[in-house]
């Protein structure tokens, strides 16, 4: 292993292995500070649970660091607090995921809490009732947010809270209040398990000796994964407009357009592309400089194209006066427009595509953002040459391309356009 990182890793300066009950290790060396992170994933989240358990992964992933065999709460504290470190596990859609940051010094010893909490959690029942606590206040403040109650109407008239994509990860009150410590007892035993995991070290490590380490909490592991509940086909729900009234509130929330395209979808690059213009590049592209700052609409207005694994969503978000939602819609239609209808002009092409293939060294100047990255890169399975190939796949995208995907995606006959706030200012 080289001792100091190139420019971007590659596949020479990555070490990987999978490991023989499934999990794969990626190390990337860094030796220019004495600090060690650990970004991983294990294939437990939202998908496997239930409508009527909505909010067990996330509340699974938040017991974890409550209690384990090795480590009780204080202790488990003590570990991290005591040599100022970090500790973080959360549930995401398809994963749960997991978090180190810490001098190189300590971070075996990290490793072996990390290793104790996912294999061995004891979930001791103070802690599970005073959390779902916590929980149940978390779901009160979000319904009273306008901008997370648009949200999440939107993502339930895409999808339908059958669908995990379209139902709240953290649950609702009656679902959360229901769940008991068996339900977490059963999804840690049926989901938690070394295949197809990943754990992604890099830092002021030596890649042997991560390996060994890796080994000895994690190699001794070995159980079964569960089956994979299949995930039904999305409702196509289109051309909906909701209002969800919220009285007292001085700002309307705005969330509007439709399905997008999964990780894999050989249109995501073009999307990508397409939605710097639309909404991200600059001061938040077309959006921010004709919805905000011409037009003084929104104090807020962007874009976002989110690519999971087995579907997508491409909307537009806004922040309003509720005497100006009406016009704020309208405006952001009819960029979506715009941009389905007529060609981008050259140079605003490639200045985003410029943006997107500059932010790249930014991201992996850290730690952080380099086993952030790689663990993307081997979850999605996009290859350890993915960075070297990346710019090119941006580059490729064309002005007729951008022009196809916005008016295949943003189609505005078809848009969803979720509201949040008062009628009129009160």
């Amino acid at each position: 292993m080289n001792s100091q990182p190139s420019a971007l890793p590659t596949p020479e300066t990555v070490l990987r292995t999978t490991l023989p009950n499934g999990l794969t290790l990626l190390v990337r060396e860094n030796h220019t500070s004495p600090v060690a992170v650990l970004q991983g994933s294990f294939r437990a989240g939202a998908v496997q649970e239930t409508a009527e358990q909505a909010g067990l992964a996330a509340f699974v992933a938040s017991m974890l660091t409550r209690g384990s065999e090795h480590y009780g709460y204080d202790a488990f504290n003590a570990t991290v607090e005591n040599v100022g470190a970090s500790l973080t596990l959360s549930a995401d859609m398809h994963s749960t995921d997991a978090g180190i940051t810490a001098l190189a010094e300590d971070f075996d010893d990290l490793l072996k809490l990390l290793a104790d909490i996912v294999r061995r959690p004891t979930f001791p029942v103070e802690h599970m009732e005073r959390l779902r606590q916590m929980k149940l206040v978390g779901i009160q403040e979000r319904e009273q947010d306008t901008a997370s109650v648009a949200a999440r109407r939107f993502s339930e008239a895409l999808f339908g809270r059958r669908h995990p994509y379209g139902r709240a990860a953290e649950g609702y009150l009656d679902t959360v209040s229901a769940l008991q410590r068996q339900d977490l007892l059963d999804f840690h035993a049926r989901y938690f398990t070394p295949q197809g995991a990943v754990l992604v070290i890099a830092g002021d490590v030596e890649a042997g000796r991560v390996l060994d380490a890796v080994q000895a909490c994690f190699d001794d592991w070995r159980r079964d994964a569960g089956l994979q509940p299949a995930i039904e086909p999305a409702l196509r729900a289109s051309g909906q407009r909701l209002h969800a009234p919220m009285p007292g509130k001085v700002q309307s929330d705005i969330v509007l357009g439709g399905y997008g395209v999964r990780r894999a979808d050989p249109d995501f690059y073009a999307v990508r592309v397409a939605n710097c213009i639309l909404g991200q590049f600059g001061m938040m592209g077309r959006l921010g400089e004709r919805v905000r700052e011409e037009q003084g609409l929104a104090y807020y207005s962007y874009s976002a194209a989110v690519a999971e694994q087995e579907a997508g969503v491409w909307f537009a978000a806004a922040g309003v006066n509720p005497e100006d939602v009406e016009d704020a819609v309208a405006s952001i239609l009819a960029e979506f427009d715009r941009l389905g209808d007529e060609a981008v002009a050259a140079e605003e092409l490639a200045d985003s595509q410029a943006y997107l293939t500059g932010i790249l060294p930014l991201m992996l100047e850290t730690n952080e953002g380099v086993a952030s990255t790689l663990l993307n890169m081997e979850w999605y399975r996009l290859g350890l040459d993915y960075l070297q190939r990346y710019p090119a796949l941006i580059a490729d995208v064309t002005a007729a391309d951008v022009q196809r995907v916005a008016a295949r995606y943003l189609d505005t006959k078809t848009c969803i356009v979720s509201i949040a706030g008062p009628d009129r200012l009160e």
